[in-house]
């Protein structure tokens, strides 16, 4: 490239017929492939961690603070492909009260073995 001297890149561009945005994306060249597995790692590292609890807005909150750059529609994508579905525990409820002055009956069903 002799020319590159002479001619601004806006000039070599469109003798070559490329756009600019083209070409400094052919500079980056970055592997889409390999950036989906981080992304991917890192979405399964913190929900694990989280042990299972996180959904896709929790997940791309620590994503975040953790310096990863992802949008959430992505997170959420990502997740429902791998099928990592939060579930959220349940409180214990006690409905049986004891402590009452009724009268108690016989269990003859537990007697009936």
């Amino acid at each position: 490239m002799p020319l590159r001297g002479r001619l601004s890149i806006e000039q070599m561009c469109q003798s070559a017929g490329v756009s600019r945005a083209g070409f400094y994306r052919f500079l980056r060249r970055h592997d889409p492939a390999a950036e989906q597995m981080e992304v991917r790692a890192a979405i399964q590292q913190v929900f694990v961690e989280h042990k299972r609890r996180y959904g896709y807005r929790r997940v791309t909150r620590e994503l975040h603070a953790r310096g990863l750059i992802v949008n959430h529609k992505r997170v959420a994508r990502l997740m429902r492909q791998d099928n990592l579905l939060a579930v959220q525990p349940r409180s214990f409820v006690v409905t049986t009260e004891s402590d009452h002055d009724y009268p108690v009956c016989l269990n003859l069903a537990a007697d009936s073995r």
